[in-house]
């Protein structure tokens, strides 16, 4: 242990002294790893932040939960899109039968909900228009986040009763009501009146501009069917969907999957040869396409920075041979005092690493920097996993670079190497 210590001490102070001889040229050298690092770490830095912005944008979707609607979310390759175009929508009627089939044990929670875009909402002399107006059940706070700042959720008999109550987002809590105090008042869209009785925490904007609670107006489901007329197609008018939440103690959801097929189908009345005619979606389709996209361009963007960290490599190379060939009567004289053929070895291998990780801890530095630039919609950071990445590539490249070098000096004959000019 000792010897291995003083062996990598040593070996450090023979490093750092050739460094310091050839100040110039080691940051020159330097340059080649400094940018190949950086080339393939804020690669994937860019990916790994798009895909956690493009997620994070998706968590609307909830989690655990599995959704009745027309079209499915991923088509199969061999299933053309016409195939589902008559397919009819979920009812209420079909929401509540499911809801009552649905035994308690396998799930938390079974919602129904309906959205259209572009409304205007009015208070007095202010408006906010192009909102999001949604209505739900009672259970859609299981099935999707709603994130309440100030007042309460719908009540059970609130929403049976489609009542004009309503849950709105801050930014339309600010544009109808810039003094606050949203709770209690009322806004009037399409010619009838709401009362607020909560607000949403603000979000602000995500990548992908998916809808954000920020401009969403929540109510009753029933009320939502007195103001839209919904077709049993969804070709005329906004189209709802079911949407169920999983338990915990259900891996993979795969046992409330098929119980929801199951009574999907007996509510249809498809006979048994009959294909489904609803679509069973997850966000975990969506997240898997996602990985994938991203992965394909994670491998791509490796591969063109690989090219910078080769020509890095080469720069590394190029300076071990000239440093073996200036320090040849060096190598010499330690072997003549007895110095072994692995200390000669480990000596010029560990400055080649030595090196690589100094140019890959300024490329990563360089990225970092590049994270603490102010962004809007993309949140940059660069992860643990990133840095290490970069380390360990460092390293790899190191030993690439100085083995040849490295084992050139360590077989030097100690009597020609010490008469080397």
């Amino acid at each position: 242990m000792f010897l291995t210590l003083r062996l990598v001490l040593e070996s450090f102070a023979f490093a750092w002294q050739a460094l310091r001889t050839n100040l110039l040229r080691t940051v020159l050298s330097l340059l080649g790893v400094t940018v190949g690092i950086f080339s393939i770490i804020a690669v994937f830095m860019v990916v790994d932040s798009l895909e956690a912005n493009v997620r994070s944008s998706m968590n609307f979707l909830g989690d655990k939960v599995i959704y009745v609607g027309k079209w499915p979310w991923v088509f199969a390759p061999n299933n053309p899109w016409w195939k589902y175009f008559n397919r009819p929508v979920p009812t209420a009627r079909e929401f509540r039968l499911l809801q009552r089939m649905l035994p308690a044990s396998s799930q938390n929670g079974v919602a129904i909900f309906v959205a259209k875009g572009g409304n205007t909402l009015k208070a007095g002399t202010n408006s906010v228009s192009d909102c999001a107006l949604q209505g739900v059940s009672y259970d859609y706070r299981n099935v999707s986040s709603v994130p309440i700042e100030l007042g309460r959720y719908f009540t059970p008999q609130e929403t049976e009763a489609g009542r004009p109550v309503a849950i709105v987002g801050a930014t339309i809590a600010k544009n109808l009501f810039p003094q606050g105090g949203a709770v209690g008042r009322q806004f009037k869209t399409h010619g009838r009146y709401f009362t607020i009785i909560g607000t949403m925490k603000e979000e602000g904007k995500n990548l992908l501009g998916t809808p954000s609670n920020d401009a969403n107006c929540l109510i009753p489901y029933n009320a939502f069917a007195t103001i839209y007329a919904l077709s049993s197609t969804g070709m005329s008018g906004p189209s709802p969907q079911l949407a169920v939440k999983g338990r915990d103690d259900d891996p993979g959801l795969l046992n409330l999957e098929a119980e929801m097929r199951g009574d999907m189908r007996s509510i249809r009345g498809l006979k048994p040869r009959e294909e489904d005619s609803f679509a069973l979606n997850r966000p975990e389709m969506v997240a898997d396409a996602i990985s994938k996209l991203f992965s394909i361009i994670g491998v791509a963007g490796a591969i063109i920075g690989s090219f910078a960290m080769l020509v890095g490599g080469f720069g590394i190379a190029n300076i071990m041979f000239v440093s073996v060939r200036e320090r040849t009567n060096l190598i010499g004289i330690q072997k003549s005092l007895g110095a072994k053929n692995y200390f000669i070895l480990f000596q010029f291998l560990f400055e080649a690493i030595f090196l690589c990780v100094l140019g890959g801890a300024a490329g990563i530095f360089l990225v970092w920097l590049i994270t603490l630039l102010p962004q809007d919609s993309l949140t940059l950071f660069l992860s643990a996993g990133n840095i290490s990445l970069g380390l360990m590539v460092s390293v790899l490249i190191g030993v690439l670079a100085g083995i040849i070098p490295a084992v050139l000096a360590a077989n030097l004959d100690p009597v020609i190497a010490i008469r080397a000019k």
